[in-house]
């Protein structure tokens, strides 16, 4: 609900300033409700989606109703943060925290299957290693990504000084964009979507 609260408490400023932009963030996963193939991420997925349309919803509420107002819906793709250690510390399953038996716990039977397969985790993997590769998978999301929280913020302003209303942020959000727009039907089949691609 923060999007909608945010919306609620700041727009009669902004329209009682008689200027500016609403700015709300939705994902990647607002154009394209999964991770992956195997990798369910639906609420996730359902929030950033329900962004996208509240925002959209705004643009002719505030061209009827406050015209000097702007929105803009931030699409970003892999930016370099902190989400997922945060994700797992607010959660109450910080890996540098729990102890063996929650970390064995904490990845099921499946999903270790699947680490082995990709080569994240071998077939004997103790829970140290677990502990080790969750640790790993946070830190590699931030300091591995494509872009920077700092070149995101930049695309973000940039997007915003120009008047656009829709704002990409990476190659993969653009890519993905582009792939579905051009072929919607496709957009969970895999192998359609990302054919041609060089892995």
């Amino acid at each position: 609900m923060g999007v909608y609260y945010c919306a609620r408490a700041f727009l009669p400023l902004l329209i009682a300033s008689g200027d500016g932009v609403l700015v709300n963030t939705s994902s990647l996963n607002g154009l394209w409700a999964t991770t992956g193939p195997g990798m369910p991420n639906t609420a996730y997925c359902a929030a950033k989606f329900a962004v996208r349309g509240f925002t959209e919803a705004l643009i002719e509420d505030l061209r009827t109703n406050a015209p000097q107002v702007r929105v803009a819906v931030v699409m970003p793709g892999h930016v370099g943060t902190d989400i997922v250690g945060n994700s797992l510390r607010a959660h109450g399953k910080d890996p540098e925290q729990l102890s063996e038996a929650q970390l064995k716990v904490m990845i099921s039977a499946d999903a270790r299957a699947g680490l082995v397969a990709v080569g994240l985790l071998a077939e004997d993997a103790s829970a140290e290693d677990l502990r080790t590769m969750l640790i790993q998978l946070a830190s590699d999301f931030r300091d591995k990504a494509p872009l920077s929280a700092a070149q995101a913020a930049t695309i973000i302003l940039e997007g915003v000084r120009s008047g656009a209303w829709r704002i990409l942020v990476g190659r993969d959000a653009t890519m993905i964009d582009e792939r579905i727009r051009a072929n919607p039907e496709a957009a969970y089949d895999y192998a359609e979507l990302f054919r041609g691609m060089t892995p």
